[in-house]
């Protein structure tokens, strides 16, 4: 199918929808999603956003950044999934249950604005990976018109870059708690050092990463593009050492880089 005709369905359902709560991170699928709607809806599309030890502040900031931009009304909310029974354990599952307290949490805002309709940015790419948080979407009748429509995730940078949308080229993210390998705990102060950890990578410029929590080693995952700015001996020793100072005992380069899902791996 043709973007621009998968481009018009999208548009055709979310109107046929009539009104959407977006559960929104600031990702490319999720900004692109609540743009499109507002573009459609207006006041009738809005998005909502779960703050939690999980989310770091700096891709919440952003959220709030280019929501403005587009102008759709922004509600904020608080979400622990620390307090979640089951998931500090983090179970295979997981996600599963993050994702069922957010759309709940997210239902209630939509029923309090009479608003008919929760919806996610899930695309069609995410069908081919493991994705347990789907699970609770189905059971909660939460939509995804992305994954509707099958767009994929090149289609939504594509269409974002012709909405100008400053999410087009963003790098993938996905919630801290992805660090971290299966039955792993997920404390509070584990969380707090990879997101320094990542954070520190970052305002070196790097832009395609994790900071992967195994124990007291962490290991680095670089998109393949950054390797060889990366491998430099004198700022490899800087990089050690500060994130020896966050709290690591060791710390790796993973030479296969960047991947999506990496810890999935091991299922």
């Amino acid at each position: 199918m043709m973007l621009q005709q998968k481009f018009q369905n999208l548009k055709e359902y979310i109107k046929d929808l009539g009104s959407l709560a977006i559960a929104y991170s600031g990702g490319v699928d999720s900004t692109f999603l609540i743009k499109v709607a507002y573009d459609v809806l207006g006041e009738k599309a809005v998005a909502v956003t779960a703050r939690s030890s999980t989310y770091p502040e700096r891709e919440f900031r952003e959220a709030v950044d280019y929501i403005k931009t587009i102008g759709a009304k922004h509600i904020v909310i608080e979400s622990e999934e620390l307090d979640i029974e089951g998931f500090s354990t983090n179970p295979v599952n997981r996600c599963y249950y993050c994702k069922k307290e957010l759309f709940q949490k997210v239902q209630e805002v939509a029923k309090k604005l009479n608003i008919e309709f929760v919806a996610d940015g899930s695309n069609q790419d995410d069908l081919k990976d493991y994705r347990p948080g789907m699970e609770a979407a189905k059971e909660l009748k939460v939509v995804s018109p992305l994954k509707h429509v099958e767009l994929t995730k090149e289609d939504i940078r594509n269409l974002s870059k012709d909405l100008d949308l400053p999410t087009w080229d963003k790098p993938a993210f996905a919630c801290l708690s992805s660090r971290f390998p299966y039955g792993h705990e997920i404390t509070i102060e584990k969380l707090s050092m990879v997101d320094r950890a990542e954070n520190f990578l970052m305002d070196l410029g790097f832009r395609q990463l994790r900071v992967r929590h195994h124990g007291e080693l962490a290991r680095i995952e670089i998109g393949e593009k950054e390797f060889q700015k990366f491998l430099q001996p004198s700022l490899v020793k800087k990089i050690a050492k500060e994130l020896k100072a966050i709290g690591f005992t060791y710390v790796c380069f993973d030479m296969e880089g960047y991947r999506t899902g990496s810890m999935n791996e091991t299922l």
